[in-house]
């Protein structure tokens, strides 16, 4: 995919303007980008199972690089959520995301992904290795059963990832999803990425 360089001005500007620079482009490593676009591809070739101009939430959103990688991609989106409990992440969200703020197609949001209720099309959840399964199960829950959802998840050992997958079929029953429309994994060089898109 492209990046155009209008966007990209609003990326460096959202590095630039946070509190702690560096910290904020962690959400740029070569994994986290190469997972998003993944994330991307395999989404996009699945638009026949949502509507054409879906509405998107995104749990664990973090300072919202997939949402503008979204907004440049071949899809139509017509609003993205950007959900996290982090709150300095929503400042940086807004700046990264700045036209589809000023088009009224973005909002960043602090709030806890496990009791926030989406009603999306499509609902993104890439931080599920940064809660538990008492957690994931209660997100599961308050969501609308007609959404697509869209998970990874990695087999990275580090203390802020509190339940991890071994392999693609461990993460398929940590899922508990009812139907699964894709599932694969990404080698990267420090660990393996997991992805389901499906319905609960």
């Amino acid at each position: 995919m492209n990046i155009d360089t209008e966007h990209l001005h609003h990326w460096m500007r959202a590095i630039r303007q946070s509190k702690d620079p560096m910290r904020t482009m962690d959400a740029f490593w070569r994994g986290q980008i190469l997972s998003k676009e993944w994330l991307i591809t395999e989404l996009t070739k699945l638009k026949g199972h949502h509507k054409e101009w879906p509405t998107i939430d995104i749990h664990g959103g973090w300072v919202g690089t997939l949402a503008s990688m979204l907004f440049q991609s071949e899809m139509f989106i017509s609003h993205i959520n950007s959900i996290d409990i982090d709150p300095e992440c929503q400042d940086i969200a807004l700046t990264m995301n700045q036209m589809e703020v000023e088009a009224g197609k973005f909002r960043a949001i602090t709030a806890d992904m496990c009791t926030f209720r989406s009603d999306a099309d499509i609902v993104i959840n890439t931080s599920f290795e940064h809660i538990t399964q008492d957690q994931y199960d209660l997100w599961l829950s308050g969501l609308p059963h007609n959404s697509l959802v869209v998970l990874q998840s990695n087999d990275y050992k580090i203390p802020e990832h509190v339940r991890i997958a071994k392999d693609l079929e461990e993460f398929k029953v940590q899922s508990e999803l009812e139907t699964i429309l894709y599932a694969g994994e990404l080698d990267l060089p420090l660990y393996k990425r997991f992805m389901l898109i499906g319905k609960k």
